[in-house]
């Protein structure tokens, strides 16, 4: 999928059926499970990603993001935005608007 969508405050992601999101002991850390393969998620991907459940919006997925890294002096919200619009790009999210 090469789609681009931009997200609104108001939508709602959703991972996708295909993948599943885990806790990887070995790995230490979470990874996105699909069909063919695994991807190792660092830590803020994984966060966005434990949110991305069809009910939580974008904007209560900022607010709970800016506060948990309030500390990390980067511009959290327009990299939040970012990474959904590349995760929807790549097929592991859907948008439930």
């Amino acid at each position: 999928m090469s789609e681009v969508l931009h997200f609104q405050p108001h939508d709602r992601p959703a991972i996708n059926r295909m993948f599943l999101l885990r806790w990887e002991k070995t790995q230490d850390a979470y990874v996105l499970l699909y069909p063919e393969g695994v991807i190792k998620l660092n830590g803020s991907a994984a966060e966005i990603l434990k949110r991305c459940t069809g009910e939580t919006t974008v904007s209560t997925m900022v607010d709970e993001l800016k506060a948990l890294f309030a500390d990390a002096g980067t511009e959290v919200e327009g990299g939040i935005y970012r990474f959904l619009e590349t995760s929807y790009a790549k097929g592991w999210i859907s948008n439930k608007s």
